[in-house]
């Protein structure tokens, strides 16, 4: 098995169980929390695939498909042994974008893009899943809060393309961009760190 393929498995699952853990969060029935996990796990790379004009995976491949179920039937059966919802989904939301922005990247080189355009893909493929699964949950999605998440993607990205001027080989490039993604992302929360905010804080909402 190549190892993207593993890759995005691995990122199935982790985004699937961020879904289960929203979707318990706010006392989903079993069809919706099976709906919220699916969207969490497949749809960034959905999006991906129609903007690159390419099958699309989880349809053409219903390893996925099992995945998500089997990812579902575990973290409900499991809930209470991952501990607080909260911090859980922290977890599983981080390894999810580190893992998806490789595969988005590895997909964008893989159909012939430049270096700029396989990073959007890759941050497109990390993000989008979260975002569906925050709206349809009826909360503001991560990407559009102050924390550092998108940007996370981005440098991980950019890393990937910096590291093939180097020696090291391809297998820990990988390993070493997917990195840069979790660490940055648990950094940024741990230190409570955030992009700079336009607003003023006299500033109130409407």
């Amino acid at each position: 098995m190549k190892l993207i393929l593993i890759i995005d498995i691995l990122g199935t699952i982790a985004f699937a169980i961020s879904g289960v853990l929203t979707a318990l969060n706010k006392r989903l029935d079993p069809f919706g929390i099976l709906i919220i996990a699916f969207v969490a796990a497949v749809g960034g790379g959905t999006l991906r695939d129609i903007l690159i004009e390419a099958p699309i995976a989880w349809m053409r491949n219903l390893t996925y498909v099992y995945v998500i179920f089997g990812s579902t039937i575990f973290a409900v059966a499991f809930r209470k042994r991952l501990g607080h919802i909260r911090r859980s989904l922290l977890l599983f939301d981080t390894i999810g974008i580190a893992l998806y922005t490789i595969v988005g990247v590895e997909k964008g080189i893989a159909a012939g893009f430049p270096p700029i355009i396989c990073i959007a893909l890759g941050t497109i493929t990390a993000c989008f899943g979260g975002v569906l699964r925050d709206i349809l949950c009826n909360e503001i999605p991560i990407i559009f809060r102050k924390e550092i998440y998108a940007t996370a993607c981005i440098l991980g990205g950019s890393a990937y393309f910096l590291l093939h001027f180097t020696p090291i080989t391809e297998t820990f490039i990988v390993i070493i961009s997917g990195a840069i993604v979790f660490i940055v992302r648990l950094l940024a929360v741990y230190f409570n760190l955030s992009l700079p905010s336009i607003y003023r804080k006299d500033e109130t909402q409407d």
